[in-house]
């Protein structure tokens, strides 16, 4: 008996049918196509990948970036501290004169005056020693010294240096804040030859009223302000008996007192030195209520201003963030694609940096079903034009949780990509789920005609 070739049987036709489809469709370009970092992305751009290690970070971060700041107005606050914008003092109160007995002395300690520490509302000016060397990098500072326009230390006690950043100050001494902007300076690569002075003084005040010419807010210096000091700033004393009139100081809820033949007669008591918030009232009679009122309207006039800023800033504050809401505020962004749990535009923050571990992790991070953990990326376009455009891969190998180190040091900058490769089955996945309907057509086409 001869066998001659058995014809296929229906399953062999249905698994040759699927598989010319599959073939069919793969070269028709119908079949996913999954996207990918590729070297070459173009005909004219250029990749360049370069796996990131701790030495690779480093030169990722050299790109200069500068986070955006916030307005002013979040680093405000309704202080009550006595400085210019405050108006005039208030008048002296009215009462009748009385001849007092005899008046006692009660001066103030006499303390050891610390180093002057820079506060809010002072005007530095940061100068460079010498024309033509590296700090002309800082724009202002060069016009800062030529225009001698200084730098307000702002209510966080920082200065804000263009095109560089923000740097604290607030609470130091001259020698202190040298070395902190020493510091800021060398931080951000710039070679630090500045000087540093106060131009103006805001910060601290002594408020001196009463029988003097003119009163007066008179500011503390470098120099200690003495009582003698802050009485001649107003223009001196007026008083037609010397016998009747006192010099009272309010400090710290203490109400001090010196009679003014005592004040003229001891000279030591003329140089007890002054703090920041002192009261000083000259007085012609013996009564303390007229000092005591003299001191709360003092009080009553920086507390309603104090109100009335903290109104102007939240106002403000709600101006900035509804036109942040509708976009008409400049931000910086990354876009974060590829298998992440949500493709989309991510806002680098105000004030500081973000990290590649933040993008990743800030929503949740990637799935891990689906994402390939060897393949993300940070995608970021060359600034240089002489490139036309290349584009750098800096690629992360996560499946070693140890290098996740990494993503918490690569510092992000505006318009980078991050992009996490999809598994291989995922690919393959969905290659079937995208053919599988053809499939099942040819299919039961093969199978008619198997019948």
């Amino acid at each position: 008996m001869r066998y001659g070739k058995a014809s296929p049987g229906p399953r062999t036709a249905i698994a040759m049918a699927l598989a010319a489809a599959m073939i069919l469709l793969t070269g028709c370009g119908v079949v996913y196509t999954s996207p990918k970092v590729s070297r070459a992305a173009g005909t004219d751009v250029d990749v360049r990948e370069i796996a990131l290690t701790p030495q690779t970070v480093m030169l990722a971060n050299r790109t200069p970036y500068s986070p955006r700041n916030l307005p002013g107005e979040f680093f405000s606050t309704a202080s009550a501290r006595q400085g210019q914008g405050l108006g005039g003092l208030p008048a002296a109160p009215e009462t009748p004169e009385e001849r007092p007995g005899q008046l006692e002395l009660r001066p103030p300690e006499n303390f050891q005056v610390p180093p002057y520490r820079i506060g809010v509302g002072d005007v530095v000016l940061v100068a460079t020693r010498q024309a033509g060397n590296s700090v002309e990098q800082l724009s202002g500072l060069l016009a800062a010294q030529t225009q001698r326009q200084g730098y307000v230390v702002s209510d966080d006690g920082a200065i804000s240096i263009p095109d560089i950043g923000r740097v604290e100050i607030g609470g130091l001494t001259l020698t202190q804040a040298q070395d902190r902007i020493f510091e800021f300076l060398l931080e951000n690569q710039v070679d630090p030859a500045f000087s540093l002075e106060v131009t103006d003084f805001n910060s601290q005040r002594v408020t001196v009223g009463g029988a003097v010419r003119q009163a007066a807010r008179v500011p503390i210096t470098l120099q200690p302000l003495t009582i003698g000091d802050a009485l001649t700033a107003t223009g001196g004393v007026v008083v037609q008996d010397e016998q009747f009139a006192s010099i009272r100081i309010y400090r710290d809820d203490t109400l001090y007192q010196i009679p003014y033949e005592d004040y003229l007669e001891q000279p030591t008591l003329r140089e007890r030195p002054l703090r920041n918030g002192d009261a000083v009232y000259v007085d012609t009679t013996y009564s303390l209520d007229r000092a005591y009122e003299f001191y709360s309207r003092e009080v009553d006039v920086i507390s309603s201003r104090r109100s009335l800023r903290q109104s102007m800033l939240e106002e403000r504050r709600e101006n900035f963030n509804a036109r942040e809401a509708l976009g008409a505020e400049a931000r910086d962004y990354i876009y974060l694609v590829g298998e992440v749990r949500t493709q989309g535009r991510v806002p680098l923050p105000y004030e500081q940096q973000a990290t590649l571990a933040d993008v990743l992790y800030g929503g949740g991070g990637f799935p891990t079903p689906t994402g390939n953990a060897s393949n993300v990326y940070v995608l970021r376009p060359s600034q240089d034009p002489a490139e036309f455009g290349a584009i750098t891969a800096w690629h992360l190998d996560a499946r070693n949780t140890v290098n996740m180190t990494l993503a918490t040091r690569m510092e992000m900058r505006p318009n980078d990509i991050v992009f996490v490769e999809e598994q291989p089955i995922t690919k393959w996945n969905r290659v079937v789920t995208q053919a599988l309907p053809s499939l099942t057509l040819f299919g039961n086409t093969a199978n008619l005609s198997s019948q």
